[in-house]
């Protein structure tokens, strides 16, 4: 589930808060990331389990409204929420279960959160119009927790401010682990029943030793990368440019010389983007030049052996 963006983004803001706390303690800086990814983890079963929650809060609504109604002779509410396929199969999820009672993670602490998500779903015309079809298979019932997630868990600044609440990270994560736990249920199958595969924390070794080098790479080699910035611009001013500029240079040239199988451009796209958010809205534009001029200095240099990337393009 961590990709490489969601570690470029965390060793931007690692790398930043490394030089702001004034500890330099490396050993206890690089923990600090790799404790930040396992909370986004976290945050990506917590989010999956918020269905599960909904599902329980409205069974024991419709136990109640059931029971009510067959005290005084009405008509029974339908179960068809409560019976979703794909929810009830979430519900069942080994992985889950195991992850959310070894991390002791639980939605009742926060269930008035979970109750005001109810209502919402109740009263949206996502669940009025489910509720009113007459499809019943395992497609309908996925997408109907697809559309419903996209539209009140995605975007839902009280759910946002309880998040926020629980931990100082989830906050920042939300955004990217949104889009894992869309793609998770996407990809959910009915035959794989309570055994289906929820994205692991890494996809591999190779994208947790890469959070690791990178953060390091750009911690120990700080002096040569402000070194080839300097011998790339001649008219350099640190003081002139914003802080966090430096720290995303700085990054980039670091997986640039230390991963070879990432082309230049891409690394210099990512960091570009990752300017945008977290800069000045003149730094994209500014380190988009200068990555690709410090690029063509490390190639012409000998010190960089990859292909340069086309004519500059402004982004």
């Amino acid at each position: 589930m961590i990709n490489r963006d969601l570690i470029r983004i965390k060793v931007v803001q690692l790398t930043y808060a490394y030089y702001q706390n004034g500890d330099r303690n490396l050993d206890k800086a690089e923990k600090e990331l790799l404790f930040s990814l396992s909370k986004a983890y976290s945050l990506y079963n917590y989010l999956l389990s918020l269905i599960v929650s909904i599902t329980q809060e409205e069974r024991r609504r419709i136990e109640i409204l059931t029971n009510r109604a067959k005290r005084e002779g009405n008509e029974l509410p339908s179960q068809r929420f409560v019976n979703n396929k794909f929810a009830l199969q979430l519900e069942e999820n080994k992985q889950l279960h195991l992850y959310m009672e070894a991390q002791q993670l639980k939605w009742e602490d926060d269930i008035e959160a979970v109750r005001k998500l109810c209502d919402q779903i109740e009263q949206s015309v996502i669940y009025q119009e489910y509720m009113a079809s007459e499809a019943d298979d395992y497609e309908t019932d996925r997408e109907l927790w697809r559309r419903l997630y996209r539209t009140l868990i995605q975007e839902n600044a009280d759910l946002d401010t309880v998040l926020e609440d629980k931990s100082l990270y989830w906050n920042d994560d939300k955004e990217i682990v949104d889009t894992f736990v869309l793609k998770t249920i996407k990809r959910f199958e009915a035959e794989n029943k309570a055994d289906q595969e929820l994205l692991p924390e890494f996809k591999d070794i190779e994208d947790r030793e890469f959070a690791t080098k990178l953060f390091r790479s750009t911690i120990l080699n700080a002096d040569t990368y402000q070194r080839y910035m300097s011998q790339t611009s001649r008219n350099w001013d640190f003081s002139r440019l914003a802080y966090m500029d430096v720290v995303i240079m700085q990054i980039a040239i670091a997986e640039m010389l230390t991963f070879p199988n990432i082309p230049i451009s891409v690394t210099i796209n990512e960091y570009v983007d990752l300017a945008k958010l977290y800069s000045t809205p003149r730094s994209g534009a500014y380190i988009n030049g200068m990555l690709d001029s410090i690029a063509r200095y490390l190639v012409d240099k000998g010190t960089m052996l990859k292909k340069l990337p086309g004519p500059r393009q402004h982004r």
